[in-house]
């Protein structure tokens, strides 16, 4: 065997040998055939490092051949020697000679032969360089790089070659040639290097980088007389590299990053100062240039030709270096050690260059940078055009927080971006090149910076305290404005524009990132934007009616057809602006004003249908708004006739039932194993954000349920009542016979059902118009063991404790320690379900909880300093301050003290007070007697009744009220409606919440019946006194309803002032206060505004403890109105962390509406409520007290 291998091994290398002759034959034709090649064009590539390693042989040498090899390529050998040894170097492996020990002889002889005037020479050094390059580890080729950019700063040193910027520079020159093909080597390098150099030691890298740096930084001065403008590395590399690539792969990693930015601000500063210096210059040329377009803009045009250029002029070079400082300032400035290098001192100038001064800079680039032809625009001219340039820098930098923050947001930079606009509407002329584009171009960044939190207060108030008071006027004063000129076409040097509508648009765009938030619309109020942008929408849409459809044969139909998109698509942007208001309640307020609520609710039923992608800076946009929408009853009948409702029903029956007979099924569905799955989570959680109670009522008001004696399969429903008979009323074979998946669907409407109960209104207005307990009761019933003797045992599955579930809920009321709500799940154990099921009422005692009676705290200095305040008035002013700060020593104390008759006896006598003041009293009301004759021919509607008995049944259990308590509470709410309906205007609305008396049960007056222990005289005068003040119209609802104290236009929107003022600010004060739970809400498309009108309405019933909601009422009568927004505030910081968890878990609406607030209790959070105040009272409170001059 041994003998066989030794005959193979003897002929493969007596074939080696062969081939290796045969190949050295190939190489010598070779060469002389690349010499010939060289010498016949410029522009062959000679030194690639990407030739192909086919076909190519190698030498194998060792130590005492490359020792001799290094001596015969030493500069002082002959010609002809040293070419042969240079022959033989190209031939042998790039790994062998680097890890040789001739090879730093050989290194030194090589970068001095790189000098030799022979340019084959040379250019086989640079095929050798190439080769090693592109087939050996970066701890070698990095001497290669080095020895190469020594070569290229000695040469550059050496004074041996000037080339003056002004005379330009001939790319088919020899010697110009020669030092591109190096220099592009270079480069080629630099930019493949990050990739690999990360695995080797910091110090090989930091050696690459420090070469370059001092290459760079050379600067050619060849005599004390000479002009200092000569072609430095800089240009040669700007010119093969003109948008500074290697720099962004050089910065874009940290491990090299650092190193880079140390070594350029130890030592190599001044390739920062001269890149500055050019930014400079270029501005200063184009500043002062007479004829921008034919010297600024020549060597961007040119460079659109397609032809091959082999000379630049000197503009064009100063132009290419520009860009390349440009784009490698704009790379470092993202940086926070790149952004520490500034400022810097130049020469020429005294005062430092900051950094404020270089974006200032750049900004002016965007309007002073010459012109091009609307031609050379749609080809090449943007990638390198100064405008675009910038703004892509600008781009990037409002991306990087930390870097805007330090580079945009300043005051200085706002003013450099606005300055054409103050220009265009102070009349100043100015000359800019291509105006449109500018504007766009400033619109943009504009828009970018307002997306982002820190950016939106800068523009909206300043980037320091004293911006308000100064002359000069903020930035969102000369945007808005400018943007009303824009739509009322009052911009003389746009008019006729065929961008026009574009600019519009952009800055449209701009004013929108700014009103959908409630700091932003706080501000922009005053201008009145919405009602310039609806008149312009009713223009443009009068317009798009005129436009004569396109006929066959009609003459130039294409221009018909373009105007009507130009038009439409106008009216579209318009519509969408408007759209954006309700992104905020006073913003949907304002909408609802303009007329076009319809219209723009339709268009986002459109633009959803049609999966249009939204804004990135509005991602959860769409979500936000129609829940907005849905918690006014304007904003549920626009989401009803656009058939937004009809397509979320019919796709929601689609993923929980069945298609459309045309959907291919190819392959069964997957068996449910939540009560929910997750393919109907969607729909599940858009319904509760829809069905609020303001919602429900106008959908569901006077609707009688279908009840159908058959239903087909394939009968899907469209609205929200077959949703409530297919689903949860489920009291016939008939409707349990059409569903294909029983249980699973009838286990989704009890979960929408106990979610929608949560709404006490929405609670009452179900039990009465469709007796959802008796069908409980009754499905439950029938859900039972049959037993020989006695009833039979429930059976327990998943609806039957749903069922339970949601009947102890409707059924029972109580805050988190008042009633026990069963769990839904099973126990692990011999008892999994330990809860008492029911087919009939009364409800198990054991779902009460058992009320401790609390001590008599009346002995308290605190309380009694209290109440001699508020028996012996003081009339100066200080007296009702004293009682506050006094009530608020009280609660912090000792807050249990506050309940009961103290508390009854507490607010009757401060609200008493301060009625009799004029200083204090809102509202002027009439006399009114309550007396039984007024209100005998009077009656309560099927929902008073209701939750009359409902309040009753909780007053006996807190131990309040007595027999009889039933009729005195129906006296006192019958009463109420006959006193407020004194002060009631007429409307006439098609708006079912406007048709008659209050839609909802009045919980205020209930809260306040129970204070007084059913009291019906106590109760009947503090309501009246209190209906004076101002904090009336916020506590207790029913007050404002269509009432002559506001203006018609809110009366006819439905919208009551706890809406579009209280929940406005709440989520205002939500976003500066708990930034991380208004993310929460935006990300899962809730709203705070809908949980906190519910939890309003219905004065925290069920989600607090009687003795809290006693509190609640007590510190918003005591101390102000606005303590109603720092209470809703302090609620969710006390959620914060639940809010928080189930955000991620995507149930947050479902959390916040069925969940008590546990553990929370209200004089822990006094303080903190307390220190909200001289922050926020003075905007709150001139609000609040404006809404009876409310103007949308």
């Amino acid at each position: 065997m041994m003998l066989a291998l030794k005959n193979v091994m003897m002929v493969v290398v007596e074939s080696l040998i062969n081939k290796f002759e045969e190949d050295r034959m190939c190489n010598k034709e070779l060469d002389s055939k690349t010499k010939k090649e060289c010498q016949s064009g410029y522009y062959t590539d000679n030194c690639s490092d990407s030739d192909s390693s086919f076909n190519q042989s190698y030498t194998f040498m060792n130590q005492e051949q490359l020792q001799l090899l290094a001596e015969r390529l030493d500069p002082i050998q002959p010609k002809e020697v040293r070419q042969e040894a240079l022959q033989t170097l190209c031939s042998a492996p790039p790994s062998d000679i680097l890890n040789s020990e001739s090879w730093p002889n050989l290194r030194k002889h090589l970068t001095m032969s790189l000098s030799d005037p022979d340019a084959t020479f040379s250019e086989k050094i640079l095929r050798f360089y190439a080769k090693t390059f592109s087939s050996s580890p970066f701890n070698m080729t990095r001497e290669v790089y080095t020895s190469l950019a020594k070569h290229l700063e000695l040469y550059f040193l050496s004074g041996e070659y000037y080339l003056p910027i002004s005379a330009g520079l001939d790319v088919s020159n020899t010697d110009i040639n020669r030092l591109l093909k190096k220099v592009r080597l270079l480069n080629e390098y630099q930019k493949e290097a990050p990739s690999f150099w990360i695995r080797h030691p910091e110090k090989y890298m930091e050696e690459i980088v420090e070469c370059t740096l001092s290459l760079l930084s050379v600067k050619c001065e060849p005599g004390p007389l000479a002009s200092p403008e000569f072609l430095s590395p800089v240009y040669f590399l700007a010119l093969l590299d003109i948008k500074a690539v290697w720099f962004k792969k050089w910065t874009h990693a940290y491990y090299s990053r650092t190193v880079v930015l140390r070594l350029l601000e130890k030592k190599y500063k001044s390739l920062i100062n001269a890149a500055v210096q050019q930014c400079l210059d270029y501005f200063e040329f184009c500043k002062s240039a007479v004829d921008r377009t034919s010297r600024v803009g020549v060597f961007s045009q040119q460079r659109c030709s397609d032809k091959q250029k082999f000379a630049y002029t000197g503009p064009e070079l100063q132009y290419i270096y520009f860009v390349h400082s440009l784009c490698l300032l704009g790379r470092l400035l993202i940086y926070k050690q790149g952004r520490n290098l500034f400022p810097v001192q130049l020469k020429n100038r005294k005062d430092r260059i900051s950094l404020t001064d270089l974006l200032v800079l750049f900004t002016q680039l965007i309007y002073y940078s010459p012109s091009y032809p609307k031609t050379a625009l749609t080809v090449h001219t943007d990638n390198y055009s100064p405008a675009s340039l910038v703004i892509e820098i600008l781009q990037v930098f409002c991306d990087q927080t930390g870097c805007a923050a330090e580079c945009l947001y300043t005051d200085a930079v706002i003013d450099a971006l606005l300055h054409p606009i103050q220009n265009l509407l102070s009349g100043t002329e100015m000359c800019i090149n291509c105006l449109e584009t500018t504007l766009i171009h400033v619109a943009d960044i504009l828009a970018r910076i307002a997306a982002v939190e820190d950016g939106l207060s800068l523009l909206l108030y300043g980037g320091n305290e004293n911006s308000a008071k100064e002359d000069n006027p903020t930035a969102v004063h000369v945007i808005v404005e400018f943007t009303k000129k824009l739509l009322h076409d009052d911009v003389s040097l746009l008019s006729g524009s065929e961008r026009l509508p574009v600019v519009k648009g952009a800055f449209i765009f701009v004013c929108r990132q700014m009103y959908r938030t409630c700091e932003g619309l706080q501000v922009l109020f005053p201008y009145g934007l919405h009602e310039s942008i609806a008149e312009a929408w009713k223009k443009t849409s009068l317009l798009s009616e005129r436009i004569p459809t396109p006929v066959t044969g009609a003459n130039s139909p294409s221009s018909i057809s373009q105007e009507s998109k130009n038009v439409s698509l106008s009216e579209e942007t318009l519509l969408d602006a408007l759209l954006n208001f309700s992104a905020t309640p006073k913003g949907l307020f304002l909408l609802h004003s303009t007329g076009a609520m319809n219209d723009c609710v339709t268009f986002m039923f459109s633009s959803i249908s049609k999966r249009k992608q939204i804004s990135e800076c509005e991602e959860f946009g769409n979500g936000v708004i129609v829940t907005q929408m849905a918690t006014t009853p304007t904003g549920a009948v626009a989401l009803q006739s656009s058939g937004f409702i009809k397509a979320l029903v019919t796709e929601l029956w689609a993923l929980l039932e069945c298609g459309k007979d045309d959907v291919r099924i190819t392959q069964p569905r997957s068996t449910p194993v939540d009560p929910i799955d997750q393919s109907c989570q969607k729909s599940f959680l858009s319904l509760i954000n829809l069905l609020t109670y303001p919602a429900v009522f106008e959908l569901l008001s006077k609707q009688d349920m279908p009840n159908k004696p058959v239903y087909s399969l394939r009968e899907i429903p469209t609205d929200i009542i077959d949703i409530i008979d297919r689903l949860i009323i489920l009291n016939s074979e008939a409707k349990i016979h059409s569903l294909f998946s029983y249980e699973q669907s009838h286990i989704f409407g009890l979960r929408l059902l106990n979610v929608l109960c949560c709404e006490l209104n929405t609670l009452l207005l179900l039990e009465t118009q469709y007796k959802v307990s008796q069908v409980l009761l009754t499905a439950q019933e029938e859900n039972v063991i049959e037993a020989s003797k006695g009833p039979g045992d429930f059976i327990i599955d998943g609806l039957s404790i749903e069922r339970n579930h949601v009947l102890v809920r409707i059924n029972l009321i109580g805050g988190p320690q008042e009633r026990i709500l069963p769990l839904r799940v099973l126990d692990k154990g011999s008892d999994p379900y330990p809860w008492p099921m029911f087919s009939s009422f009364p409800l198990p005692k054991c779902y009460l909880s058992k009320i401790p009676r609390k001590a008599d705290f009346r002995q308290d200095n605190d309380l009694d300093k209290l109440l001699s305040l508020l028996k012996n008035p003081d009339k100066q002013s200080g007296w009702a301050e004293n009682c506050r700060k006094q009530f608020c020593k009280v609660m912090k104390a000792k807050p249990d003290i506050i309940s009961g008759m103290i508390l009854a006896e507490l607010i009757e006598k401060f609200v008493s007070h301060l009625s009799e003041s004029p200083l204090d009293c809102y509202f002027s009301t009439e006399d009114y007697k309550a007396t039984d004759a007024n209100v005998k021919n009077e009656s309560l509607s099927s929902v008073q009744q209701l939750g009359v008995e409902m309040t009753v049944r909780y007053g006996k259990y807190l131990n309040l009220l007595k027999e009889h308590a039933e009729n005195e509470l129906s006296l006192v709410l019958m009463n109420c409606e006959k006193f407020l309906k004194q002060q009631q205007t007429t409307v006439v609305s098609s708006l079912c919440c406007l048709q008659g008396a209050y839609a909802g049960y009045d919980w205020f007056a209930s809260s306040v019946f129970l204070i007084m222990s059913g009291d019906r005289e106590k109760t009947l005068t503090f309501l009246q006194q209190f209906s004076r003040l101002l904090i009336s119209a916020f506590l207790w609802l029913p007050r404002l309803h269509i009432s002559m104290h506001l203006p018609i236009t809110t009366v006819e929107s439905g919208i009551h002032p706890v809406y579009f003022c209280s929940a406005h600010y709440v989520e205002m004060l939500l976003k500066a206060e708990l930034p991380l739970v208004f993310s929460a809400f935006h990300m899962s498309g809730f709203t705070p505004s809908q949980i906190c009108l519910q939890w309003i309405t219905q004065c925290f019933w069920n989600y607090m403890d009687w003795s809290e909601i006693c509190h609640y009422i007590a510190t918003c009568i005591f101390l102000g109105p606005d303590y109603q927004i720092y209470m809703c505030i302090a609620v969710f910081r006390h959620l914060q962390q639940d809010i928080l968890k189930h955000t991620e878990a995507q149930d947050l609406q479902v959390f916040l509406k069925e969940e008590a607030l546990h553990g929370f209790r209200v004089s822990d959070y006094l303080e903190y409520m307390e220190s909200l105040e001289p922050i926020y009272r003075p905007v709150l409170l001139k609000d609040m007290r404006n809404i009876r001059v409310q103007t949308a």
